[in-house]
């Protein structure tokens, strides 16, 4: 009897166990690296809201409404009251859906307590309606910073929000959970370009130990033209490489590359939170929580 020692043939067994065992770690480093990401987003945007609350809250309780323009440019015009109710929608649905929209991202509240997921979804849609809508008057009557290629970029940002918005309730209702699902992350994303475009700004300015590509005391110049678009166009782009890389049956080289930009992108995330958050978050509360 004559035995085969093909180095083909046992090739041939090898090769597929390391397939299927480098398939299976594409799918937990993908995994993985959506967790990651999550972690650290529901931390920041907990920190920008806590931000929102204490320096808005600490104002509003001295009685220096006017102050709050160190916050936001014309927080507060006297005398505008649709201006001024136009500005406190957008800032506190924007507390409020940084809150809803980390809890709608648990899938253990859709499992485990599916009617808190509805209405908890319910809230964050109409705090989606409510800040794109109020920011579109903030930007176009009530005046806002920067120039009109970033007021471009903020309303398409806005107009994008109420669109995903939209078709997201309607999946929902119409139980297509799969596509709702999609719809709700797209959402999700461009909901967070200010508390991006933050992140983006001062981890440059880090980077680059100044304000190089605009203007500080205009706010204008061509990294914030290019950031402004960037600020939801970029986080959506990743998310969309996500979705084909999580539905994909046979790209385990898709998965890996697409969990490794996810993680790139999640430690700037980190940088941009430590940078923002020292230079700009805690020194507005203390500033605000230290005015008589």
């Amino acid at each position: 009897m004559r035995l085969n020692f093909d180095a083909s043939s046992d090739s041939a067994i090898v090769r597929p166990g390391r397939r299927r065992a480098f398939d299976a770690f594409s799918k937990a480093a993908l995994k993985a690296s959506s967790r990651f990401w999550f972690s650290v987003t529901v931390v920041s945007q907990l920190l920008f809201a806590t931000y929102i609350v204490l320096a808005f809250g600490f104002s509003a309780v001295h009685g220096h409404l006017g102050d709050r323009a160190r916050f936001i440019n014309h927080a507060y015009v006297a005398g505008d009251q649709v201006g001024n109710l136009a500005v406190a929608g957008h800032m506190i649905f924007a507390m409020i859906i940084n809150l809803s929209g980390a809890l709608q991202l648990v899938p253990q509240l859709r499992g485990r307590a599916p009617a808190v997921h509805h209405w908890n979804g319910r809230i964050f849609i109409v705090g989606a309606f409510v800040v794109s809508l109020a920011g579109l008057y903030m930007i176009w009557i009530r005046g806002a910073v920067g120039d009109l290629p970033q007021h471009v970029a903020s309303t398409l940002d806005a107009l994008l929000i109420l669109a995903f918005a939209a078709l997201a309730l309607r999946n929902a209702m119409a139980h297509k959970f799969a596509a709702h699902r999609r719809w709700a992350l797209r959402l999700f994303m461009v909901l967070s370009g200010v508390w991006f475009f933050r992140l983006g700004v001062f981890l440059w300015i880090a980077v680059n130990r100044g304000p190089v590509g605009f203007d500080e005391a205009t706010f204008t110049g061509p990294f914030l033209t290019i950031w402004g678009f960037g600020e939801f166009l970029v986080p959506l782009a990743l998310l969309e490489l996500y979705l084909r890389a999580e539905k994909s049956a046979t790209g385990a080289v898709r998965r890996v590359a697409t969990a490794s930009l996810v993680v790139i992108g999640t430690v700037m995330m980190i940088a941009g939170t430590v940078v923002v958050a020292t230079l700009a978050w805690l020194p507005a509360v203390q500033r605000a929580a230290a005015n008589p």
